[in-house]
């Protein structure tokens, strides 16, 4: 099995930012952390602390589509915010839709209280994002 950098996933909101990371195999996501997004400079920071840290060299977003597939405000301002760290990362856009619910119904059957701590729906819902695309690459 090749050995390869990291991947970084995201699942971006107004208010708190999930993170996820793969294993170097690029098999597993794994939630990180949460970020508390009150400034976006300070959020693009630590995005990029993680970034250096873990040596990545792709960072894949959740993109939150409407429902009818066409790109909403929410979606704009999610591709406007990661776009700063472009020139540094490729940034890989997936479909989040629904991934939200989803993580809640995962934490529910995992018997983990979320409803006062959303940054774990943000985690598991980074995680989701991410192994959807991992799942792509180990197909091809």
């Amino acid at each position: 099995m090749e050995i390869k950098r990291r991947v970084l996933g995201l699942d971006i909101g107004d208010k708190r930012i999930g993170v996820a990371l793969s294993d170097p195999f690029w098999l597993f996501a794994s939630g990180v952390c949460t970020i508390e997004r009150q400034n976006d400079k300070k959020a693009l920071d630590e995005i990029e602390k993680y970034c250096k840290m873990y040596d990545i060299e792709k960072i894949v977003v959740g993109l939150p589509y409407n429902m009818d597939g066409s790109i909403g405000p929410q979606a704009q301002k999610t591709v406007q915010f990661i776009e700063k760290l472009s020139s540094s990362y490729e940034i890989i856009y997936k479909d989040e839709r629904l991934t939200s619910f989803e993580a809640e119904e995962i934490l529910k059957k995992e018997k983990k209280k979320y409803t006062k701590n959303k940054g774990l729906v943000d985690m598991k819902a980074a995680c989701l994002i991410l192994q959807s695309y991992l799942g792509e690459q180990n197909d091809k």
